[in-house]
């Protein structure tokens, strides 16, 4: 990949000069390098990939929890079925329960028309998961995603009925969409970023992985240092609580980096 970074806010009292990363595939790289490397899709083309704070799941090695299995009773009598984008009825009336339920569940402006259509159009959702209730028919929600087997599946948006919400419509379709795609070989299933306290219910599949900044890592104790504590005048690399988590120091750490500099010529 070829890196740029993009300037952001500084702030110059704490010495703190940030940068956006982005990434660009070069030939012969597929989206699943970005992910595997800590990015996501920056566009709906994926023309480019942002760095951030991820989660994944290791397929081969998921088993549900007691609490998975749970949620998985809930969605008895419902079934789920794998369509290719291409096969898709991307309808009007789908289209605006889609922005209905956004409107109400997303943060304001977080996805509005022309984002929904670009993303519905761009090489970013590959196939969709739809999610019906057995007896009836009866649409219940889909999920976009990103297929790029065996390597990739990434569970991109949700949407789904909300009358459903007593009985955990939402993580259960994240939870069967573990499975799936656990039958069919796949790698791991990405469930995007988690930077806020409010995405750690992402957080309850095991073995769960997030991108730190420098490697996947597994420990909870170091995501939920992450997500619940605040960094405001300093870079994490220069406080001792989150360096307890790591394997070395921020020399070492760079050491084993997958990322370097080449020198020109």
């Amino acid at each position: 990949m070829k890196l740029l970074f993009s300037e952001t806010n500084p702030d110059y009292a704490h010495y703190l000069y940030p940068y956006v990363v982005w990434g660009f595939l070069e030939p012969g790289e597929t989206p699943a390098d970005a992910f595997e490397s800590g990015f996501l899709p920056g566009n709906p083309a994926l023309e480019r990939f942002y760095m951030v704070r991820h989660l994944r799941v290791p397929l081969p090695e998921w088993e549900a929890t007691s609490e998975n299995r749970r949620i998985l009773r809930k969605g008895s009598g419902f079934e789920c079925t794998l369509v290719a984008r291409e096969d898709f009825d991307y309808s009007v009336e789908r289209r605006q329960r889609w922005l209905a339920y956004a409107a109400e569940r997303f943060d304001a402006g977080a996805m509005p028309e022309a984002r929904l259509d670009g993303l519905m159009q761009g090489a970013v959702i590959s196939h969709l998961l739809q999610f019906t209730e057995t007896a009836t028919g009866r649409e219940l929600g889909t999920v976009l995603l990103l297929l790029q087997p065996p390597r990739l599946a990434y569970y991109y948006f949700a949407f789904y009925d909300l009358a459903f919400t007593g009985r955990n419509l939402g993580l259960f379709m994240m939870t069967r969409a573990l499975g799936f795609f656990a039958e069919r070989g796949f790698a791991h299933l990405y469930l995007g970023t988690c930077v806020t306290p409010k995405a750690l219910y992402k957080a309850q599949f095991e073995p769960l992985e997030f991108f730190n900044g420098s490697r996947w890592s597994r420990n909870p104790a170091e995501l939920k240092h992450l997500v619940s504590l605040p960094c405001p005048d300093r870079h994490r690399l220069d406080t001792p609580e989150f360096l307890a988590f790591q394997p070395g120091t921020p020399a070492e750490l760079a050491a084993g980096s997958r990322f370097r500099v080449e020198r020109p010529g």
